[in-house]
């Protein structure tokens, strides 16, 4: 394909203003190498943001490659309505080693479709047990789980989904424990009262609450919230405490990203739904899987007249190709000691991000793993627009493609998200790009 000949306005963009995207000069990626993006130019970009969190390996990974290619040589696709096929049943089981107290595996393509499949069981679950009545969900205040109508329900972000707002239902909030703005001296004190508010609610609603749903590990859309040690772990504990199911969106925070393979093990809070996607294939492939526990399988078995078994499903569940690079991936997790590289990485992170205090329009850094939101703010306010009313989010990525780096902020909060596989080196110069983008936004506000 002539890439000259490429209309690139053509392209509805998503999360973009799209009046905005016709004036700029963004690049068209043609090709990747490594962890860089490379433009129909031959211009290279590093991708900063893990090709929207989901990158592990950079480009043209040899093995998972392979392995695609292999399956497309033997089977393209079969469907999981009434067949089976090999690789969705060696993923499944290699997914049950790894994620403890887990039973069935239930295949879809996305993070928003295995949370509306998550939704799904724990709906059922109760109407299967004969209890009717459990229908409504608790979910945390800025929480993201998806943008399909359910997904935004429980993940409600304002300035995302005010327009669809009649179209939701409505879930009970708890808060989230972030400590910047919110007015405690300290993280004991906001997480106790988090927690209390927490209890109060499942007390009060729980004999009409299915499940209460969280992001594991920490919120990421909602503006980088760590969460505190043992938030997690108190949170599970009161849903056993009242009947409630416990939902867990790993769908960006695990496989790595906060430095543990599985995020829910690490936090000792053991769901009874759990979702990932994302770095599952390592971005190579559209999958994502609903995990759950014996107990609630159980309760979808019964004869067929009783009608107890799960209405859901996808034309593309279960890809073979899908599941076969999500192996490949897996196995180099292992082979490579992936979750090690990231710790050290992540020490590294830990130790430059104290080069990001410094700055007077840096007032808050939340990070943990791989990941960390650097609040840009002067004197309490979150800064959104520059000199000549340049909005921050647009420059920082246009200065980013200058230098030769992707980055995508949230608003005012800068991202450090890179495939989790960086070398140091790479990552070195993303840290260096993005303190100079910083130096740049202090002499422009």
């Amino acid at each position: 394909m002539d890439l000259s000949t490429i209309d690139k306005q053509s392209v509805w963009h998503p999360y973009t203003q799209m009046q905005d995207w016709q004036m700029t000069r963004n690049p068209v990626i043609a090709s990747g190498e490594g962890f860089y993006l490379i433009d129909k130019n031959r211009r290279k970009y590093l991708d900063g943001i893990a090709s929207m969190w989901c990158n592990v390996w950079g480009q043209g990974k040899r093995e998972i490659i392979n392995a695609m290619i292999k399956q497309l040589n033997l089977l393209q696709h079969s469907t999981l309505f009434g067949l089976a096929n090999q690789p969705s049943i060696v993923l499944a089981q290699k997914l049950l080693k790894l994620a403890m107290g887990m039973d069935k595996v239930f295949f879809s393509d996305n993070g928003s479709t295995a949370i509306e499949v998550a939704m799904k069981m724990a709906v059922q679950y109760w109407h299967n047990k004969g209890q009717n009545n459990k229908t409504k969900f608790i979910s945390l205040e800025n929480g993201y789980h998806g943008d399909t109508l359910g997904c935004m329900s429980l993940g409600y972000l304002e300035k995302y989904f005010r327009p669809y707002k009649g179209l939701l239902f409505q879930a009970h909030r708890i808060p989230s424990p972030l400590l910047y703005g919110s007015g405690y001296q300290n993280t004991e004190k906001l997480m106790q009262d988090c927690l209390e508010q927490t209890e109060k609610t499942l007390k009060k609603y729980n004999s009409e609450c299915c499940a209460l749903i969280m992001e594991s590990g920490a919120q990421i859309a909602g503006g980088i919230i760590i969460y505190p040690k043992d938030f997690q772990s108190k949170i599970s504990q009161l849903c056993k405490k009242y009947d409630v199911l416990l939902i867990l969106d790993e769908i960006a925070t695990g496989f790595g990203r906060l430095g543990s393979m599985v995020q829910y093990v690490a936090e000792n809070s053991l769901p009874d739904i759990v979702c990932f996607g994302k770095a599952l294939t390592a971005g190579y492939f559209p999958l994502a899987v609903t995990l759950t526990t014996k107990k609630i399988f159980d309760a979808f078995l019964g004869d067929y007249s009783a009608n107890k078994h799960l209405y859901h499903g996808h034309t593309f569940t279960g890809h073979p190709v899908g599941c076969a690079t999500a192996i490949a991936n897996l196995n180099l997790y292992k082979k490579s000691k992936l979750i090690k590289q990231i710790r050290h990485n992540s020490d590294y992170l830990r130790k430059r991000l104290s080069e990001f205090r410094e700055s007077s329009i840096v007032e808050d850094i939340r990070y943990k793993g791989l990941l960390a939101g650097i609040e840009l703010a002067k004197n309490g306010r979150p800064i959104r627009l520059l000199k000549n009313k340049r909005r921050i989010n647009y420059f920082i990525m246009q200065e980013s493609l200058k230098m030769g780096v992707f980055l995508r902020p949230l608003g005012n909060i800068m991202l450090v998200i890179p495939p989790l596989a960086i070398d140091r080196k790479n990552l070195e110069t993303l840290l260096d790009t993005q303190l100079k983008i910083i130096k740049k936004i202090e002499k422009d506000i």
